[in-house]
């Protein structure tokens, strides 16, 4: 336990010193978030790398896995399925709207790609209670602030519904983030 809270002191010590961003760096990204589908739960993680094309603008490849326990309706009867993961790669752009002056900044972001949902099963109804899904293509549309080296972020991963023998499931979800990145040179003033 030292260990992790030495190790956690000396990043946040190293982070404080370097700013945000500055036009040609490169910089990457780890966010943990907490995922939020139609009447279900559950966590995500991304990883993403990014280009400066500008000093307010980014263009990055984002992989994230979302763990998720979600809602199945069919003819009004509404189940929940166990936790299983999906994952997307998707293609990202963001603005930052910063002034220059500190180190806060708000940012709005979308993305374009390929998500690859996992397949449903439902445990109360024996081990042959599986449906696989097909992957989809979809977005997501983000905002939020990063201060220093890190960020907080609210996204919403559009993803189309998948029906089933008569039953819909919706693969949308909401998802609240927390997370940290390097490089990218300095805020330019």
């Amino acid at each position: 336990m030292k260990k992790l809270f030495y190790a956690l002191a000396i990043m946040t010590s190293i982070l404080q010193t370097v700013q945000a961003q500055e036009e040609g760096k490169f910089r990457a990204g780890l966010d943990f978030g907490y995922a939020m589908p139609d009447g279900g739960g559950g966590i995500s993680t991304a990883f993403e790398a990014k280009y400066n094309v500008a000093d307010n603008m980014n263009v990055g490849i984002r992989f994230e896995s979302a763990f998720l326990a979600k809602n199945v309706s069919s003819d009004g009867v509404s189940l929940e399925a166990d936790l299983a993961a999906s994952s997307s790669y998707l293609g990202t752009f963001d603005y930052y709207f910063h002034n220059g002056s500190s180190s806060f900044a708000p940012f709005v972001g979308a993305g374009a790609g390929y998500n690859a949902l996992a397949n449903i099963s439902f445990k109360d109804f024996g081990p042959d209670a599986e449906a696989e899904l097909d992957g989809k293509f979809g977005g997501l549309i983000r905002t939020g602030f990063e201060w220093g080296k890190f960020r907080l972020a609210a996204s919403y991963n559009l993803i189309g519904k998948t029906e089933i023998d008569g039953a819909e499931i919706k693969n949308s979800y909401f998802d609240i983030s927390l997370g940290f990145y390097v490089g990218g040179g300095k805020w330019k003033k």
